[in-house]
């Protein structure tokens, strides 16, 4: 059998479970990692930093539902993308992130080894589905199947494995052809539970269906069941897309709304599918808790968001998209099956319209105009925001056109820096589609150098800065508190310089069609990334 090194068989494990990107930056700790990488048909991608990394990984996975995967090196690289990882674990993205750590005799002593901690494994515990470090080479195709296991059939989270450096190039026979792959299916719904289930919605009238993140991939069974009962369906941020922006059953403007509360409790019945029924999924502008009125059925791959949260009527522990199919087909033999309200459901669809004319600052019209003239102009973008301002806003208004469109760091974790990273890592992904990230001046800052990564790896991104000099969400919330205002005044950058410095060109832009023309030309298939400037001066 051949003889290898740990970290050779690492890349050919990798590759039979069909990852064809790592992010990741070598170090004198983890070279190891990367000795057999060119012997695969895996693409490496590097980040300027670890936690640009993460993000890019963050990003690849919630653009294509795949895991995304990091390599970093001990200590300072675990800690660097430690944030990245956070975020992952908030909006349940799946990330494989794998370190070096010291060698097995050196850990834990605290004699000042390089870049030695008293416990890596325990920093990213806390952020993980779980953390392991491998002692055996011989043990790393079970721990890999236990990574992809989560990854398939359990709530999808970040998952850290450490290799200590001894261990990384320790040497072992083994055949890649022989590699123990175990690929398992996602979990199926109790047929108890979708029996119950939809005898209590066939009996009802006014139902009403919550879509989030974790049904992205069963778009086309929420449609159907939607059709089927005649619901209207409001999406979450990561939800967005589940149903089209032009289909009659589309209420997701309600959900951050005291009407989309009261709309939940109008409805006899209120089904939630993979959603965790956050502060970030409905709670933008409420002022009450979410408890429905009516029956709560909940749909979700993890038990313990559904036992911690809202009261239900029935919970069904399963994969989103299985337990959609196996529900429609029990309430069409299920008995007693109520006449729809559709007046009902028509008039919460008009009035989930109504509420995007509501605004809270004079700019938000032209945020859902820009966004909107963006999203029809291109067709199917994929848009990924920063914390920011117009971001904020498409949070409430805007409509997505498929699923997997939309995502944001503002929803969970809320880091800034997100979009410019999760931008490249998407369109690594997709490198035939428009990718767009939308971040402010504040927050591209954070993350700045990744433009030569974005460069380099031929990531045709459309970067689009909102500049309106400083924090100005932070500024306002201040005033808003009677807090001096400090620290928020930041000098940006001249943006159009820094992005010519690293080769990318750079245009400020003054209007909404000039804005729209420019990442058309662009093109979605382009591997140059671009750099647009816009403000509190754009025009319609």
């Amino acid at each position: 059998m051949p003889l290898m090194t740990c970290g050779t068989m690492l890349a050919h494990l990798l590759e039979a479970y069909d990852v064809g990107h790592v992010f990741g930056i070598p170090g004198v700790h983890n070279v190891e990692l990367y000795r057999g990488l060119w012997q695969t048909k895996i693409r490496h991608v590097s980040p300027r930093h670890e936690q640009g990394a993460g993000f890019m990984a963050d990003g690849y996975a919630r653009a294509t539902g795949k895991p995304g995967v990091a390599f970093v090196i001990t200590g300072p690289g675990l800690t660097n993308i430690a944030t990245a990882m956070g975020q992952a674990y908030g909006d349940s993205s799946p990330m494989l992130v794998l370190s070096s750590v010291n060698r097995r005799h050196e850990m834990a002593f605290g004699r000042g080894f390089l870049h030695e901690m008293p416990s890596q494994r325990n920093v990213s515990a806390g952020m993980t589905a779980f953390s392991h470090t491998l002692l055996r080479p011989e043990e790393l195709p079970d721990v890999l199947a236990a990574a992809f296991a989560v990854f398939s059939s359990s709530r999808p989270r970040p998952v850290n494995i450490e290799i200590p450096i001894d261990v990384i190039e320790q040497k072992i026979e083994w055949e890649p052809a022989d590699a123990k792959i175990v690929r398992l299916l996602p979990p199926a719904p109790a047929a108890a539970a979708i029996l119950a289930a939809a005898e209590i919605i066939a009996k009802g009238k006014r139902t009403l269906i919550l879509a989030g993140g974790g049904a992205a991939h069963a778009a086309a069974e929420v449609e159907r069941l939607a059709t089927l009962l005649e619901a209207p369906v409001m999406m979450t941020v990561n939800g967005r897309g589940i149903l089209a922006p032009s289909h009659p059953l589309n209420a997701d403007f309600a959900i951050a709304y005291d009407e989309g509360r009261k709309a939940i409790d109008d409805a006899d019945t209120v089904i939630a599918i993979g959603t965790e029924i956050g502060e970030t999924d409905y709670d933008f502008e409420s002022t009450k808790p979410f408890q429905p009125r009516g029956t709560l059925i909940r749909i979700d791959i993890d038990p313990r968001q559904i036992a911690i949260g809202p009261r239900v009527g029935v919970g069904i522990v399963a994969d989103a998209k299985l337990a959609t199919i196996a529900l429609i087909e029990a309430i069409g033999a299920a008995k007693g099956k109520g006449k729809p309200d559709r007046a009902w459901a028509d008039k919460l669809v008009m009035a989930s319209a109504k509420l995007m004319e509501r605004t809270r600052e004079p700019e938000d019209p032209l945020y859902d105009r820009m966004l909107a003239a963006i999203r029809d102009r291109l067709g199917d973008p994929v848009l990924v925001g920063d914390s920011t301002k117009p971001v904020y806003r498409g949070m409430l208004t805007y409509r997505a056109p498929s699923p997997r469109s939309f995502f944001s760091a503002a929803t969970g974790f809320g880091t800034l820096g997100f979009a410019l990273p999760a931008a490249i890592g998407a369109k690594v992904a997709l490198p035939d589609r428009h990718v767009i990230a939308m971040l402010g001046d504040g927050g591209i800052q954070f993350t700045l150098p990744e433009l030569m990564s974005a460069k380099e790896a031929e990531a045709g991104i459309a970067v689009v800065v909102w500049n309106n000099n400083g924090y100005r969400e932070i500024k306002d919330f201040m005033v808003q508190k009677e807090i001096k205002p400090m620290a928020v005044d930041i000098g940006p950058p001249d943006f159009l310089k820094t992005a010519a410095s690293v080769g990318i060109e750079g245009t400020r832009i003054k209007s909404i069609a000039e804005l729209t023309a420019a990442l058309a030309e662009h093109g979605p298939k382009s591997k140059e990334p671009r750099l647009y400037e816009i403000g509190p001066w754009l025009k319609d």
